[in-house]
């Protein structure tokens, strides 16, 4: 078998290895010398959020993964927002899981639909009107850029949807990869003008999606890169390894096994990941599966609960996972 050697957020070319499979996952060799010379590393855990709405109060979005330049987080939604938001310091990528929502803006209205990701700039205000959905959220520190184009773009809508009345709402201005307790000022605004600012700008809002075989790259940073990635049935031959960043993988659909030096385990639609750089991996699936893919060049810690935990290698459990 084969394992690719990457640099993912260069334009460095990929290096290509002969491995043997089952060197590159067994333990290693007892360490001849009476001091400890490596650690003992944790194996992979995994992070399970439902796609499937359920009828819940409203909460503020629930944190995956974050470090102080990037934040993962996962929100429901079937009503509004009760605020329009404004970030200082970073972009806000949006990617819909599940359900229908409206985002509004200063640049706009976008209405979402499942498998639509979306880049808001540092300093657009915004809000959302979700029914019966679920949504990611990417921070990371201004500016991200596209890195296909646009499937379209947002449009001045009024109203803003079905029934949309202005309503007495505040702004809140934040700092801090925009997560609670880290709000600069909050204030009445007047939403009408807010949304009629649209008219005054020349930008908008561009909706991106992922399309065909393989990996389609969609934003990039000074500190990560966001792909979309859909497989074919794979049988996990070809192992890669990243050098230079954490990968964080949330499985969209199908199912597949992440076979890895730190474990191997299956994941199905809602589950998310963490890869830590130079971890080498590969999939199985049985049938097509998509997920997204989140590089950041500095470790990005999970601070969500487990829901399970990777089994460690044998070359039963890996021949049964091919089977």
């Amino acid at each position: 078998m084969q394992e690719i050697v990457q640099v993912v957020c260069t334009d460095r070319p990929d290096r290509t290895i002969e491995r043997d499979e089952e060197q590159l996952l067994a333990a290693p060799h007892p360490n001849p010398f009476p001091v400890k010379l490596w650690r003992d590393h944790d194996p992979l855990t995994v992070v399970h959020m439902p796609q499937e709405y359920t009828a819940q109060p409203f909460a503020p979005p629930r944190g995956i993964y974050e470090n102080d330049q990037v934040r993962i987080e996962w929100q429901t939604m079937d009503n509004r927002q009760p605020f329009y938001h404004r970030n200082c310091d970073v972009d806000e990528i949006s990617y819909q899981i599940a359900g229908e929502r409206t985002l509004m803006t200063e640049l706009g209205v976008v209405e979402h639909r499942p498998g639509e990701f979306s880049r808001l700039p540092r300093g657009v205000a915004h809000d959302n009107y979700g029914r019966r959905e679920s949504h990611l959220l990417f921070y990371t520190p201004a500016p991200a850029v596209e890195e296909r184009e646009a499937v379209r773009r947002s449009e001045p809508v009024f109203p803003a949807f079905e029934g949309w009345e202005p309503g007495a709402l505040n702004e809140a201005v934040t700092q801090c990869l925009g997560t609670p307790g880290h709000d600069i000022t909050v204030f009445p605004i007047d939403e009408r003008r807010l949304l009629e600012q649209v008219y005054t700008e020349e930008d908008r809002l561009q909706v991106l999606r992922g399309s065909g075989n393989g990996v389609t790259w969609l934003y990039r940073s000074a500190c990560f890169r966001l792909a979309s990635v859909r497989l074919s049935a794979v049988d996990g031959r070809v192992y890669r390894r990243t050098l230079d960043a954490d990968e964080i993988q949330y499985q969209i659909s199908g199912r597949r096994t992440l076979v890895s030096q730190r474990g191997i385990v299956d994941l199905g639609p809602g589950d998310f990941v963490r890869i830590p750089l130079g971890v080498a991996h590969t999939s199985i699936s049985a049938a097509d599966s998509e997920y997204i893919a989140l590089y950041s060049d500095r470790e990005l810690p999970q601070i969500a609960a487990t829901a399970k935990t990777a089994e460690p290698y044998t070359p039963q459990l890996l021949a049964a996972r091919r089977g």
